[in-house]
């Protein structure tokens, strides 16, 4: 039986060093002329896709390195105050570990039921479950983020609450709800 050489290059390619990770919202952003701070209701200042599987077509897709089927990773980093505006992931597992700082996790179709993460603290979000996390301490905090999505799937789809698309259309008018649909940002519930 051949033995992995634990010097072969492949361990190589398959670093992410934080100096070049790159927020998925900043290809968002630059992709269709939505304002920042709409962009800011629904997601957090800077999540950064770590790893994602091979072939996925959903927001981490830009990952650095690419893994086995079943997995994203990402990195939030959130300064105080930050959040990342109630949303949910119809089938897909979203697990929190905090790694820095103090994070509110809350769930529930409202957001009203709630804990508080510190660091090295883990919750796990069941799909179709209501969720937002938000930075509740007075320093930049770090979340990493697990979204486990069902077997075969090459995107997870997310959708963020109704309120939050009232707001933005109040905010900012009926076009840029629409040009943040064009880029798969959705609000309210899935077509059955």
């Amino acid at each position: 039986m051949p033995r992995h050489n634990p010097l072969d290059d492949t361990v190589s390619q398959r670093i992410a060093r934080h100096a070049d990770l790159v927020p998925y919202k900043d290809s968002m952003k630059a992709s269709d002329s939505i304002p920042p701070e709409a962009m800011m209701l629904m997601s957090p200042d800077k999540v950064m896709p770590v790893m994602s599987p091979l072939g996925w077509e959903g927001r981490s897709k830009i990952a650095p390195v690419k893994g086995a089927p079943g997995l994203t990773i990402t990195l939030a980093e959130c300064p105080p105050g930050d959040s990342a505006g109630l949303h949910k992931h119809t089938h897909a597992v979203e697990n929190f570990f905090c790694v820095q700082g103090v994070f509110e996790i809350t769930w529930g179709d409202e957001g009203q039921f709630s804990t508080v993460l510190n660091p090295l603290d883990f919750v796990s979000v069941p799909a179709g479950v209501y969720r937002d996390f938000k930075n509740v301490g007075t320093e930049m905090a770090r979340l990493l983020v697990m979204i486990q999505p069902v077997p075969g799937d090459t995107q997870d789809a997310v959708y963020h609450a109704e309120s939050t698309g009232r707001e933005i259309v109040q905010r900012w008018g009926e076009e840029t709800l629409q040009a943040m649909s064009r880029i798969g940002v959705r609000f309210g519930e899935p077509a059955e």
